[in-house]
C-alpha cells in the first residue's frame, strides 16, 4: 500500500521568534495595562498581523489566532463585569435580602473570573512555546472574529 507523505517544513527561526514574541508581548501588554483588558493584547497581535500578514504566513496565522483569543477574552471579561453589575443591582434592589441568592452567584462569578485569568495566562504561554517550536496552535474557547 502506498502512502503519500506530506513534507512539513519548519518555519524559519526569525518567523518562530516573531510568533512566540507576539504571544508573550500581547500577554505582557494585557497584564501591564489591566489583566481583564484584552484589547491591549489584541493591539499587539493586530499590529504584528498588519506588519507580517503578506510576508510570513506562519507569523500571520499566530497573530490572527492571538488577536481572536485576546478579543474573546475581552468579550468574556465584559460578560463577567455585566453579570457582576447585575448581581450588585439585584442585591441593592432587594435591600440586601437578595444577598441570599446573589452571594453564592457572586462566588461562582469570582471563580469564573479567576478561571478566565488562568486560562489567559496558561494559553498564552502554551501558544508561545508552540510558536517557538514551529507548531500551529489554536487557543481554547476562542471566538473566530478574523478567519484565515
Amino acid at each position: 500500500m502506498h502512502t503519500a507523505s506530506i513534507a512539513q517544513t519548519t518555519p524559519a527561526h526569525d518567523s518562530r521568534q516573531w510568533a512566540a514574541g507576539l504571544h508573550i508581548g500581547a500577554l505582557l501588554l494585557a497584564v501591564m495595562t489591566s489583566w481583564m483588558s484584552g484589547l491591549a493584547g489584541a493591539l499587539v497581535a493586530g499590529v504584528v498581523y498588519l506588519l507580517k500578514r503578506d510576508a510570513d504566513a506562519f507569523v500571520a496565522e499566530h497573530a490572527r489566532e492571538a488577536l481572536n483569543f485576546h478579543l474573546s477574552m475581552f468579550v468574556y471579561a465584559c460578560a463577567i463585569v455585566v453579570a457582576a453589575i447585575a448581581l450588585v443591582g439585584a442585591t441593592v434592589l432587594t435591600l440586601g435580602i437578595g444577598a441570599i441568592v446573589t452571594l453564592p452567584a457572586g462566588l461562582v462569578l469570582a471563580t469564573a473570573a479567576l478561571g478566565l485569568a488562568v486560562l489567559w495566562l496558561v494559553s498564552s504561554c502554551v501558544a508561545a512555546v508552540h510558536a517557538w517550536n514551529g507548531e500551529h496552535y489554536r487557543h481554547p474557547l476562542t471566538l473566530r472574529f478574523f478567519g484565515g
